[in-house]
């Protein structure tokens, strides 16, 4: 990475809340000439009574109380994680030129007749509270101009990768699952549901936040008339530039494909298979030599394997092999967006979103 001047200090931070709601992810980078660092990360799991009233905000009727209620108890969590995070690394605030604050995802229509997205968690608060600037809002604005303001990855994705020889996807899988495709021109998009039914399945019937490494999954054989109605769901004839959501992907979608007397791990393992089928069937219309994982879903050793089962000749590796951990990376992605925005550096996103043109995201709190 080439720069024309010089920040100080150097190091940014990055705070990531996804989809899949599991927690807090904090990542301290080092950004210099030859490029970025990650140099420490922190991971908060988010209380449970403050999830499930995010989700009720996202799956019910909600007032505007509720909302700003939420908006404040998120601003105050981040604000929390940010400190840990100094603490245990033992930065002080003065060291770090700025967080990149993504904030919690509670709805996101870019299509509708009155586009938008919101994230709550109130930076005002995290930057009263850490002494620190702080970046949020990275969306709108690429709304504004008429985009879907998602993914953003991929532009982080080219900073990262793009210099690797030979035609490389990148696939995060998150709640959602969103793709890069690296070279001269990055595109990108939503594929689908990445964990988010997966996860809401072995919550309601197995008590537990997630299916780790697949195993309830493996247990079953899946359903292929669900899968094949799963897979026919309109969104997936969309073209791009498109993004999705809980909004969409929820309990409620996947309710008329779960046929009555199913086996509980029949439709965990249907599910999982829909993933990697929705992944899969992304990255072979783009013919790359790699696909690079990252997010929580790349560490699903089940659901890894089903997706590199579909891409003979396709090398498919975590993004750790190529020294970026995968778990930190959407984080990692706020740090530099933030680093962007104190630069005024415009983001290249506009053949990943749609919007007219390229712009700086992010809003500045001091």
């Amino acid at each position: 990475m080439k720069t024309t001047n010089t920040l100080t200090p150097e190091y940014y931070i990055g705070v990531m809340s996804g989809t899949s709601l599991d927690g807090i992810d904090v990542s301290v980078c080092r950004m210099t000439e030859a490029g970025m660092t990650l140099t420490h990360s922190f991971y908060q799991p988010f209380d449970a009574i403050l999830k499930e009233r995010i989700l009720h905000l996202i799956d019910a009727e909600c007032t505007l109380r509720d909302i700003g209620e939420v908006d404040h108890q998120l601003g105050h969590l981040f604000a929390d994680a940010v400190i840990e995070t100094l603490e245990g690394c033992q930065l002080e605030p003065s060291r770090i030129a700025a967080i990149g604050l993504h904030g919690q995802t509670v709805w996101h229509q870019p299509d509708s007749v009155t586009p938008f997205t919101m994230q709550l968690g109130d930076p005002n608060i995290v930057a009263v509270r850490t002494g620190i600037k702080t970046v949020a809002d990275f969306r709108r604005r690429d709304i504004a101009l008429g985009g879907q303001g998602a993914p953003i990855a991929p532009a982080f994705h080219q900073f990262l990768f793009g210099s690797l020889v030979g035609d490389t996807v990148v696939v995060n899988i998150g709640g959602m699952s969103n793709i890069s495709v690296l070279g001269n021109m990055v595109q990108g998009y939503d594929t689908g549901p990445g964990n988010v039914l997966m996860d809401a399945w072995c919550h309601e019937k197995f008590n537990v936040t997630f299916d780790k490494d697949g195993v309830i999954a493996q247990r079953a054989a899946m359903d292929e008339a669900m899968l094949e109605a799963m897979l026919a769901d309109r969104y997936f004839l969309l073209p791009a530039p498109k993004s999705t959501g809980r909004e969409y992907f929820n309990r409620d979608w996947l309710r008329p494909f779960v046929q009555a007397g199913m086996r509980d791990d029949t439709v965990l393992a249907t599910l999982t298979e829909f993933t990697a089928c929705s992944i899969a069937n992304e990255v072979r219309r783009f013919a790359p030599e790699r696909l690079l994982l990252c997010g929580g879903g790349a560490n699903n050793v089940f659901l890894r394997g089903r997706i590199a089962s579909q891409l003979d000749g396709v090398e498919v590796v975590c993004t750790d092999t190529y020294g970026i951990p995968g778990d930190w990376m959407e984080s990692m992605a706020f740090a530099w967006l933030a680093y962007k925005r104190l630069r005024e550096e415009a983001i290249e996103l506009k053949n990943v979103t749609g919007a007219s043109q390229n712009t700086i995201l992010g809003a500045v709190y001091a």
